[in-house]
């Protein structure tokens, strides 16, 4: 990609001042030879288990899934829209077009698969149809779609003038981008140029069939993630419209922009112009924008687009960058940090920063995020700048990969050939299944998520397989090609396709950083001043970072935020001398508490599920002091929840070890309060599972002599979770799984809880027990049904897929969130088992209390996996969904509250802002990408 630049710029103009932004990339590559500590052999061995691991990958899609648009490896099938429960926005990406298929059609030809190229290309040309009823992500469409399908032409015209494969092909893949490309134009037709979020592939925007085009806002990246794809689209098949539609949209967010940060924000409304999201950074919701800027420049040569870059990436670098971290940040008030997390899709920056030329920085972050790789083995979603998870799942994202290979490319240090090399190793370690590679549900348990997206395909496998490569590896130059944010590749000749449209120049000059134009060939003394260890000395600093944070313990921020003071006698002026209901006391079914909560103005809500939710409304108490009483009954109730967090126990993992699992199915489980501590060093329990009888293991066994010596497979409901452990612990079972009998459960829909005892003294169970949702149980149960010897491990986390590898220490910190809405007061949920009369557990979700009808709060604690999915307040009467919610509430709750209640609330309210703002960033995460 490099040097060709150069040549091409020549071509294109004459003015030295274009040349100087990117010479440093062009230096780059041939600065240092360094001696490498990984041998030929090693580097050919290693590029060749990249290419079985794809093997593995791509037959699996082929062989299962084929033509759906995903592959589901756990359960080796195909991901069809509709036909699978809805993920929400996550399955904007599929629109039945064989999705993987195209986004992996140029990954062949990278690889020297040609001949699989040839056939995937017909198979494409056959088969796929683009005018289905569905409603799809325009930008997923445009970088996935329209970019395989470029991909996959450029590597076909390339290999047809090479004149041995792909000699009957008639530009068959760029007339159907034209088609898509043409399908998805009407997204554009908003006042501002800003193209709607999604549109429906056959009847468009609007139309009542269509089912969309009432949105209003769309993410930045979305708006400004076309340019490359639609450009190559105009200058292939010589027609300007798509070019020009995405021109107008960078434009339009260019003029956006927060003058006075040069920043933009992550969200913006469609038809306005005004940023819904005023945080600002580097990953989800930004990142493919900034790309896209400078890869414009690389790709078209036009300096518009590398002026509005380094106008944006000298604020970043101002604000936003902290060695090595890179920090979100409010637009209007860019030295105040918008959170104190990251998220994974930043990892991408460091390889811009590489096509920058600006090598130090990139080392210093890519540093950083080897580090928490080591740490949790892959880059966990997000994870908080003293490096605990934030949120868990890893959905086999390749951005660490992306810059890690143009690390390397860049300096030629063979520590980059290390990192690379671990990711190898932990995708086979801890992804793979069977059928292809799993993603990953938890990375501190190891549980899988029946997930394998199309990018794992399109990217993983392309970088990795580059870095390990050389030059006489590949069939054709990759250095004549750019990289879409999708790693599809486009030909640098295209700048020179067609005359360019020309653009109105809407940028300001403004003053940069001088120190910026002394980066100009050669550029040795800024980037490796005549020091071969220049990217050793670079990262040494860095090197411990990780480890040796001191993580905060947020479990008593927390404490001290939500302690209320309580006071035991009754207040002046109530009517006698009851004390107010203390929030452990209270039980679900004691018809005296329920008249005490009525007047308080506590109202039972029975849900769907069997659980109920407690919310309070100060206007419906019997009096102003009854209120109060409600109220601190309900932040009672709260703090109460909080210190009970620090009890909380963390997920565990059932792992199918036996034919043909042999370690690679691993299962996020609930745990108990009771039995075998599984956190210890090498306490686990394995063996074959037997169904008991009966099934709910709530009487005597019957089954004991095939129970004897085995995992006990038990449904949930109708006694409690100890009265079961109890039973199969007497018939001889050595473990127990209790699974869920809520139809369609999942962990992937609700959050985890413990098992809590029954009140009395547990001490009597000695035996290991976890719970699985129904989804998860199923999994066991169908492997049961099919191979009758089903062996599964319990532990505290997955073990390496050998499974007789040591067992690795958990390190795992959960966070504790409360919820209080002011005026109404909304509190943490309790879970009970709604079919039992005595089963109980707790757990933090979406704002809301939910208790059985016959439990004890006192009996069972708060358990939270991942706090994410949505948040609730309550609105006068009502419940509603907010994605912004203030710091103070418009209704006061009651006048007569105490002094230390109202401030006590007060801090409640900032926590809740702070929470509020990660639950929408995570919603957003999702949106775009996740």
């Amino acid at each position: 990609m490099w040097v060709l630049i150069d040549n091409r710029r020549t071509q294109s103009c004459n003015n030295w001042y274009e040349l100087r932004w990117i010479l440093p990339v062009l230096c780059v590559f041939s600065v240092l030879l360094v001696v490498e500590t990984i041998t030929k052999e090693e580097k050919r061995r290693l590029r060749d288990q990249v290419k079985e691991m794809f093997d593995h990958a791509y037959s699996s899609y082929m062989e299962h899934a084929y033509p759906a648009d995903e592959l589901m490896p756990l359960t080796c099938r195909g991901r069809v829209r509709g036909q699978e429960p809805s993920r929400g926005d996550v399955d904007d990406a599929l629109g039945r077009f064989s999705l993987t298929l195209i986004d992996t059609l140029d990954t062949l030809v990278v690889l020297n698969k040609t001949e699989a190229f040839e056939e995937a290309v017909r198979k494409v040309i056959k088969d796929v149809h683009l005018d289905n009823d569905i409603v799809v992500s325009v930008f997923e469409t445009n970088i996935r779609v329209i970019g395989g399908l470029l991909g996959g032409h450029s590597m076909a015209i390339m290999l047809q003038d090479q004149g041995e494969y792909m000699q009957w092909y008639n530009n068959e893949l760029l007339y159907m981008a034209k088609e898509l490309g043409y399908k998805l134009l009407p997204a554009f037709n908003t006042t501002s140029g800003l193209p709607y979020p999604r549109i429906n592939l056959k009847f468009g925007l609007r139309r009542p069939e269509a089912r969309t085009g009432t949105e209003t806002d769309t993410c930045t990246a979305c708006a400004g993630t076309l340019i490359l794809e639609f450009a190559a689209l105009s200058r292939f098949t010589g027609e300007s419209i798509f070019e020009e539609h995405a021109r107008k949209a960078l434009d339009f967010l260019w003029e956006k922009r927060q003058r006075s940060s040069n920043l933009v924000g992550t969200t913006i409304n469609i038809h306005t112009g005004d940023w819904v999201r005023k945080d600002s950074g580097v990953g989800a919701g930004i990142d493919s924008y900034y790309e896209y800027l400078l890869k414009a420049y690389v790709l078209l040569g036009e300096d518009i687009y590398l002026e509005r870059f380094n106008t944006h990436y000298a604020a970043i670098m101002k604000y936003i960058s902290q060695p090595p971290l890179l920090l979100d940040v409010h637009i209007h008030k860019p030295m105040l940090n918008a959170r104190t997390w990251m998220d994974s899709l930043l990892a991408f920056f460091p390889g811009l920063q590489v096509l920058k030329g600006d090598i130090k920085p990139a080392i210093e972050t890519h540093e950083m995020l080897y580090q928490v790789t080591k740490k949790h083995n892959f880059l966990p979603e997000a994870f908080t700048t003293d490096f605990r998870v934030h949120w868990a799942q890893h959905p086999l994202r390749p951005e660490f990969a992306e810059s890690t290979y143009f690390l390397y490319k860049a300096t030629g240090d063979p520590y980059y050939l290390e990192a690379a090399k671990s990711i190898i190793e932990n995708l086979n370690r801890y992804a793979r299944v069977p059928c292809g590679f799993a993603a990953m549900k938890d990375v501190r348990t190891g549980s899988h998520e029946d997930r394998m997206d199309s990018f794992f395909l399109a990217e993983m496998f392309k970088y990795l397989f580059l870095i390990f490569s050389e030059k006489e590896d590949l069939i054709f130059d990759v250095e004549e090609y750019i990289f879409t944010t999708e790693a599809h590749l486009l030909p640098l000749w295209l700048s020179t396709a067609v005359q360019p449209i020309t653009t109105k120049n809407t940028s300001e000059n403004q003053e940069l950083d001088d120190s910026n134009f002394d980066w100009s060939c050669p550029n040795t003394k800024i980037l490796f001043p005549n020091d071969p260890q220049y990217a050793h000395n670079v990262r040494e600093p860095f090197k411990n970072v990780v480890d040796k944070s001191c993580p905060k313990d947020s479990a008593k921020g927390h404490k001290e935020d939500f302690q209320v003071t309580f006071q035991s006698e009754s207040s002046p002026g109530s009517t006698g001398p009851r004390p107010p209901l203390r929030a452990r006391d209270f039980m679900a079914n004691n018809p005296e508490h329920l008249e005490i909560l009525k007047r308080m103005g506590v109202t039972l809500i029975h849900l769907k599920d069997g659980r109920v939710q407690l919310v309070q409304h100060a206007s419906q108490a019997a009096s102003s002091v009854d209120a109060e009483d409600g109220l601190r009954f309900m932040q009672e109730m709260i703090e109460f929840s909080s210190q009970q967090q620090k009890e909380q126990l963390p997920p565990r993992a059932v792992q199918i070890v036996s034919h043909p699992f042999y370690g690679r199915v691993v299962l996020t489980a609930g745990p108990a309060q009771f039995g075998m501590d599984l956190s210890k060093d090498d306490a686990e329990a394995r063996g074959f599972v037997e169904k008991s009888e009966p099934y709910n293991a709530c009487t005597y066994i019957t089954n004991p002599g095939v129970i004897k010596g085995k995992i006990a497979l038990m449904q949930r409901g109708h006694c409690m979770f100890a009265e079961k452990a109890r039973n199969v612990q007497k018939a001889g079972a050595i473990g127990g799984i209790v699974i869920d009998d809520n139809e369609g459960s999942s962990s992937d829909t609700a959050p985890l809880f413990q098992m809590a005892g029954d009140g009395k003294s547990t001490d009597d169970i000695s035996i290991p027990m976890l719970f699985l949702f129904m989804k998860e149980g199923k999994i066991i149960l169908d492997a049961y049904l099919e191979y009758k010897e089903v062996e599964v491990l319990l532990s505290s986390k997955a073990k390496d897929r050998g499974i007789d590898s040591e067992s690795m220490e958990q390190k795992t910190s959960e966070e504790s969130v409360e919820d209080v809405v002011t005026g109404q007061t909304v509190l943490p949920s309790t879970d009970y088992d709604s079919s039992s009369k005595g089963e109980s557990s707790v757990t933090i979700e979406s704002g809301s209390a939910h208790a059985s009808d016959s439990e004890n709060f006192g009996d069972s604690l708060p358990y939270q996996d991942a706090l994410a999915k949505e948040s609730e307040t309550v609105k006068g009467e009502e419940t509603d969904q907010s994605k912004d919610i203030p710091p103070e509430s418009s209704e006061p709750a009651a006048k007569s509250v105490a002094d230390s209640s109202k401030d006590n609330k007060h801090k409640l309210n900032d926590i809740l802002a702070d929470w509020r703002e990660d639950i929408e960033a995570f919603e957003r995460m999702e949106k775009d990408e996740l």
